[in-house]
C-alpha cells in the first residue's frame, strides 16, 4: 500500500507540474495574443487621427492631466504624486490645492522605510495597496517610485528613495510596481537619471563613469523596466555630459528605448523639457509642468507653447521632424490607456480601508531600525509604577505634511506621542515639547512662534520627574531639511537646539532613549548621551501605532539600514572630494568616488562608518551556521543554518557579499548580491538558500561598453551588515 501511495503521490505532483507549465504557457500565448490585437487596434488609431490631434496628446492641457481626443471617444489621462500616498487634488492651472473633500488618504510610510524592511514580499503589497487608492481616485499614472541612489546624506530627497544600494533597491522596486499595475493604474518610476541632489537640480551637469552609471545608478531602472514591465518613467531635471537627462540621446533612446526596448511613455518631471528638437528627437513622449501658470495670470506658458505643443506641429508640418517621430509618441501613449483607463478589467480601488492601514503599520514595523539598545533599553514595560517623559516637537508634528511633491493629505496621522498613550494603558505618559521647529512654505523657513527658553525649562522640569524619557527629536520635512526644492540641507547636524537641550536632560535623568524621526542620516556625536536609539523614518498614518509596537516589543524590530551613518559628513564619499564632486562648481560636478558609493567606499577606503548599511540590532539574538557555497553551471547557490538564541520571536536578514581581490579592474571589497529575511521563533533554527546567478558577478567594461564576467577565484561573504561577515568562502568561476 505504501508503494502504491508514493507511487500515486509522484504521478499527482507530476501532473500538478505538467498543468502549473501548459497553464503559465497558456498565459503567455492569451498574453501574446491580446498584445497584437491592442497594437492592431492602436494601428486603426493613429490612421485617423490629425496631426493636430495627435500633437495635443503628447503635452499637458493642466497641471496633472493631458488631453483625449472626444471624436474618437480617447480619454484624458490624470496623473497624481506620490511614492507613498496619492496627493491630495491639485488646482487645474496652479499650484494651489482645488480644495476638495473627499481627497484624503492613507499615508504609507516613506521609501527609506520600505528599503528598510528587506522585504519583497511587502514591497508588493505596499504597491497594491497604494494602488488600489491610485484607481479609487480615479487616477491613471502613480508619480512614483523614485530610485535614486542614495549618494550624500545632504540630498534632501532621499527619503523618497530606496538607498545606496542598486541591488537593494531593484529588488524592492520591481514588487512594489507589479503590486500598483495590478490595478491597472501605470507606475511611473522615476527620476531617469542621476537625479542625486536637489541643489541646482534642474541645471546641474552630471560627469560620471560608464561604470559607476550602469553599475549603480542604473540598475534599479533597468529593472524596473525589464523585470517589472513598468508603464511610465519620469526623466529628470538634471543635465548627464552637457544634455538635460529628460530627453538625452544616450540614456533615453539608446539605453532606455534601444538597449532596454522600453515600450512605455517617458514623461516629463515638470518643466524638465527645454527644446523641441531634444525633447521631439530624443525620446520624450508626454511633456509636463513648462513653465508655472499655465492659462492662470498670463498665456506666456499657456499649454499650447510647450515645446512638444505648437512648436512641434510647426516643425512636423514643415517636414523638419518626420511624421514617424510623433506616431510613435501616439503610440507609446494609447499603450499607456490601453493598459489603464481603456482596459475593460480594471478593478474599482479602495481607499483609507482597514486593510491598508495595516499594510502601511506592517511596512512602517517591518522598516524601523534598532540603532543601539545599551542595559536592555527597550522594550519598555507597562508598568503602574512607571512615568514617561515623552519630549520633542516630532511627538506631535505631522510628517505627512511638507517635502514637497510627496506631502500628503491623510485622513488622520497617529502622532508618536498619540500611539503610546494608546498602547500604554498603565504607565503614565507627560509630555513637553522641548523644542519648536517653525513653520516651513516653499523655498522658506518661518521662525518659530515658541519661546525657546519656556520650551526648555518645560522640558527639564518634566524629565526631571520622570524614570524614563524618550526623545523624539531629529529633522522635518521642510524646507533645508527632508524636502524637494531647491536647495539640500545645510547642516548634517540636529537642528533647533536638539543637542543641548538632550544634554540638559542627560544631566538630570540617566534613563533616555533617542526616537530618531529623519529619513537621512544625521551628526550622531551626541550618541553616548542615550542608551537606546530607534530609527524611524517618516512612517505615514500609522507612525504612532508602529512606533509603540517597537517601543513596548509587541513587535521585535527587524529593520536594516538601506546607507550607511557616516561618523562625520566628510567621511561621506562624495563629500570626501570636495565642492567639485558635491555639490559642484560652476554648476558642473563630477562624482569622484566613481562605483564607491556608501559602503562599498567605506569598506575599501577602510573608514569604520557609525551604522553600517544593512546594520540593525533585535531583541533577541542570532546565529549564523554551516555557511556553504558552490556553483553548478550558471547559479551560485549559498546556504546557511540561521538560529534564534535569544528569548523573543524575531525576523534575521541574511546578507550575501561577493567581491574579487584579484581583479582586472577597480572593484569595491564586496557588493550586495542577495539576501533572505527569515522569521524564527525563539531557539527556532531554519535553512536558509540564496541563489546567485553568475552573470550577476559582471562588471560594466568599458573597453568593449558591454558587461563582463571575469574568471578566476571570488570572495562570497555572508553576515547580517556589510560590516559583520560571520564567514567568507572562496570559489572559482570559470
Amino acid at each position: 500500500m505504501n508503494f502504491i501511495y508514493k507511487y500515486t503521490s509522484i504521478i499527482f505532483c507530476f501532473s500538478l507540474i505538467v498543468f502549473s507549465t501548459s497553464c503559465k504557457q497558456s498565459e503567455e500565448l492569451n498574453e501574446q495574443k491580446v498584445g497584437v490585437e491592442i497594437e492592431s487596434k492602436i494601428d486603426s488609431i493613429i490612421s485617423v487621427l490629425t496631426l493636430e490631434e495627435k500633437v495635443a496628446m503628447c503635452h499637458a492641457q493642466s497641471k496633472f492631466s493631458t488631453k483625449g481626443v472626444e471624436r474618437l471617444g480617447i480619454p484624458e489621462i490624470w496623473m497624481a504624486d506620490g511614492p507613498h500616498g496619492v496627493r491630495a487634488e491639485i488646482s487645474w492651472d496652479a499650484w494651489d490645492y482645488a480644495g476638495w473633500t473627499n481627497d484624503s488618504i492613507t499615508a504609507f510610510p516613506a521609501l527609506t522605510c520600505l528599503a528598510s524592511s528587506f522585504n519583497p514580499k511587502l514591497a508588493g503589497e505596499f504597491g497594491f495597496s497604494l494602488g488600489e487608492e491610485a484607481r479609487y481616485r480615479k487616477k491613471d499614472v502613480l508619480l512614483g517610485p523614485g530610485v535614486n541612489i542614495y549618494r550624500t546624506p545632504m540630498n534632501g530627497r532621499n527619503f523618497e528613495y530606496m538607498g545606496e544600494d542598486p541591488y537593494l533597491a531593484s529588488t524592492m522596486v520591481v514588487p512594489y510596481i507589479k503590486g500598483v499595475q495590478k490595478n491597472g493604474v501605470a507606475a511611473c518610476v522615476k527620476h531617469y537619471a542621476l537625479n542625486n541632489q536637489e541643489h541646482w537640480r534642474d541645471k546641474v551637469n552630471v560627469e560620471v563613469s560608464d561604470r559607476a552609471l550602469h553599475e549603480i545608478y542604473l540598475p534599479a531602472f533597468k529593472a524596473a523596466v525589464t523585470e517589472a514591465n513598468v508603464w511610465a518613467l519620469m526623466g529628470a531635471y538634471n543635465k548627464f555630459r552637457g544634455q538635460y537627462t529628460t530627453h538625452h540621446e544616450l540614456l533615453t533612446n539608446k539605453i532606455l528605448k534601444g538597449d532596454w526596448k522600453y515600450d512605455g511613455v517617458v514623461i516629463s518631471d515638470w518643466s524638465s523639457a527645454h527644446t523641441t528638437m531634444e525633447a521631439a528627437m530624443n525620446g520624450l513622449d508626454l511633456e509636463m509642468g513648462t513653465g508655472t501658470d499655465g492659462l492662470g495670470t498670463t498665456t506666456s506658458n499657456h499649454y499650447d507653447h510647450y515645446y512638444l505643443a505648437n512648436p512641434f506641429l510647426k516643425k512636423l508640418k514643415s517636414g523638419e521632424i518626420p511624421v514617424s517621430v510623433v506616431d510613435d509618441k501616439v503610440r507609446r501613449i494609447l499603450r499607456l490607456m490601453h493598459r489603464t483607463n481603456m482596459s475593460s478589467n480594471r478593478p474599482i480601488g479602495r481607499a483609507n480601508n482597514v486593510e491598508h492601514h495595516e499594510v502601511a503599520r506592517k511596512v512602517a514595523t517591518e522598516g524601523i531600525v534598532l540603532l543601539k539598545n545599551e542595559n536592555n533599553f527597550f522594550p519598555i514595560k507597562d508598568d503602574k509604577n512607571l512615568t514617561i517623559a515623552v519630549i520633542g516637537e516630532n511627538a506631535t508634528r505631522s510628517m505627512t505634511l511638507g517635502g514637497g511633491s510627496s506631502e500628503l493629505k491623510a485622513k488622520f496621522e497617529i502622532s508618536p506621542l498619540q500611539g503610546l498613550k494608546d498602547r500604554y494603558k498603565n504607565a503614565t505618559i507627560v509630555h513637553a515639547m522641548g523644542y519648536g521647529s517653525g513653520a516651513s512654505v516653499y523655498d522658506q523657513v518661518l521662525p518659530s512662534p515658541y519661546n525657546a527658553d519656556s520650551l526648555r525649562v518645560e522640558a527639564i522640569k518634566v524629565a526631571k520627574t520622570a524614570d524614563i524619557v524618550l526623545f523624539v527629536g531629529g529633522l522635518t520635512k521642510s524646507h533645508l531639511q527632508d524636502s524637494e526644492g531647491n536647495l539640500d540641507r545645510e547642516q548634517f547636524d540636529l537642528p533647533f537646539g536638539q543637542i543641548e537641550l538632550l544634554n540638559d536632560i542627560k544631566a538630570l535623568n540617566k534613563k533616555v532613549g533617542f526616537i530618531l524621526v529623519t529619513g537621512n542620516a544625521v551628526d550622531m556625536s551626541w550618541l553616548n548621551q542615550v542608551e537606546g536609539v530607534i530609527q524611524t523614518w517618516y512612517l505615514g498614518s500609522m507612525a504612532g501605532h508602529a512606533i509603540a509596537d517597537i517601543v513596548s516589543g509587541d513587535v521585535n524590530p527587524s529593520g536594516k539600514l538601506p546607507f550607511s551613518f557616516p561618523k562625520k559628513l566628510e567621511d561621506n564619499a562624495a563629500v570626501s572630494f570636495g565642492k567639485t564632486s558635491y555639490p559642484g562648481v560652476d554648476l558642473n560636478q563630477e562624482y569622484k568616488e566613481d562605483i564607491l558609493v556608501g559602503y562599498r567606499w567605506y569598506d575599501t577606503k577602510n573608514i569604520e562608518p557609525q551604522y553600517a548599511f544593512g546594520y540593525g540590532m533585535s531583541y533577541t539574538n542570532f546565529e549564523l551556521s554551516n555557511i556553504s557555497a558552490n556553483q553548478k553551471k550558471s547559479t551560485i547557490t549559498v546556504t546557511c543554518d540561521v538560529k534564534n538564541t535569544g528569548d523573543f520571536e524575531g525576523a534575521e536578514v541574511v546578507q550575501v557579499y561577493v567581491g574579487k581581490s584579484d581583479s582586472k579592474v577597480k572593484r569595491a571589497i564586496k557588493e550586495l548580491k542577495g539576501f533572505s529575511k527569515v522569521n524564527l521563533k525563539n531557539g527556532e533554527t531554519k535553512s536558509v538558500t540564496i541563489s546567485i546567478p553568475v552573470e550577476k558577478l559582471a562588471f560594466y567594461d568599458e573597453s568593449i561598453s558591454d558587461w563582463n564576467v571575469e574568471k578566476g577565484n571570488y570572495e562570497i561573504h555572508v553576515g547580517n551588515a556589510s560590516n559583520n561577515i560571520s564567514d567568507k568562502i572562496e570559489i572559482s568561476i570559470k
